[in-house]
């Protein structure tokens, strides 16, 4: 090979080499462009943020739903679509809505508006919160017969009734379940509660059951002294909530009587006074006398005509008396 072609050879590739490189920066340059024109367009294009924000639901508000803080929040909204009804943040309070109750069902991130919501105190109110077909009945409390306050609109708690039976053996104590499970509606005229609530005495509390129930609470109020036990809220977490939450309360199924809590009462009758009836013979007549075991003394004495003196008719022996004849 002489030294023309190897020159030539080493040209061929010192110029195609420059033409590679001199392609790859002109490629390089065009990408970056166009990825520069395509951000500014992204950015041109994003929508300015509305400064409206309205009240939504967070999750599925139910029919007869008692809304409490976690279940409302603030959502921005287009400035164009935002309606009369909506609830604006600024010109009300998300408290003002806490304790309301849901007059119709309103789903997750749908506008709450006061149609759709009956407040605290207007008229109607305590109608909405009761399930259909349920009744609401207000029973007298005290610290003592409501766990000292800890009982909550909401709550589910068992109603225990203490009253005097009057039995064959006597008049004794009993204490016995008679609803399971009844929710609490209202405790005086409250619905809700907030977290940093003290434990407040109530006077009165409002249930909500079916109307047998209703009769059945009603006349335990004449017959003795109600009591609200306080259930927990773990008994049921196994459960489906939405279920757990409309169930209504049911039948009790145990009672305790006073000789169960003291071995002191017995149940059975007290023993009665053993009586012997004593014959007194005086010539030829006969007396007849009535011993009791328990004062050891007489109960009387009989003539041949075999009625007490007292008035009282004692236990008889049939006595035969037989007279002897000399021959």
């Amino acid at each position: 090979m002489n030294s023309k072609r190897i020159v030539f050879l080493l040209l061929a590739v010192i110029v195609a080499g420059t033409t590679a490189f001199l392609a790859r920066a002109w490629l390089q340059g065009e990408r970056a462009a166009i990825l520069a024109q395509a951000r500014a367009g992204t950015h041109g294009a994003k929508a300015p943020a509305t400064a409206h924000k309205v009240l939504v639901a967070k999750g599925l508000i139910r029919t007869g739903h008692i809304v409490k803080p976690d279940d409302l929040r603030w959502q921005a909204w287009p400035a164009g679509d935002i309606a009369e009804a909506y609830i604006l943040e600024g010109k009300r309070q998300l408290s003002d809505f806490v304790g309301a109750v849901a007059r119709n069902p309103i789903g997750p991130g749908e506008p709450v508006t006061e149609a759709k919501l009956v407040l605290t105190g207007t008229r109607g109110f305590m109608s909405a919160v009761l399930q259909p077909g349920m009744r609401a009945v207000s029973v007298a409390i005290s610290a003592t017969s409501a766990v000292s306050g800890f009982i909550y609109a909401g709550d589910r708690v068992d109603v225990l009734l203490t009253h005097t039976l009057n039995t064959p053996n006597g008049q004794h104590k009993a204490t016995e379940t008679i609803l399971r499970n009844a929710r609490v509606i209202a405790m005086d005229q409250k619905v809700d509660s907030a977290p940093t609530d003290k434990p407040d005495v109530a006077k009165t509390a409002t249930l909500e059951l079916t109307p047998k129930q209703t009769e059945i609470v009603t006349l335990a109020v004449k017959m003795g002294d109600l009591s609200l036990v306080l259930r927990s809220l773990q008994e049921n977490a196994d459960s489906d909530s939405i279920a757990t939450e409309d169930a209504p309360a049911e039948p009790g199924d145990s009672y305790t009587r006073d000789a169960q809590v003291s071995r002191l009462i017995s149940d059975s009758p007290p023993p009665q006074p053993v009586t012997h009836t004593v014959f007194v013979l005086r010539g030829s007549g006969q007396n007849k006398q009535t011993l009791d075991d328990g004062n050891g003394g007489s109960g009387g004495e009989e003539g041949e005509s075999g009625k007490s003196a007292d008035k009282k008719t004692p236990r008889t022996t049939t006595f035969t008396r037989t007279y002897s004849v000399s021959p």
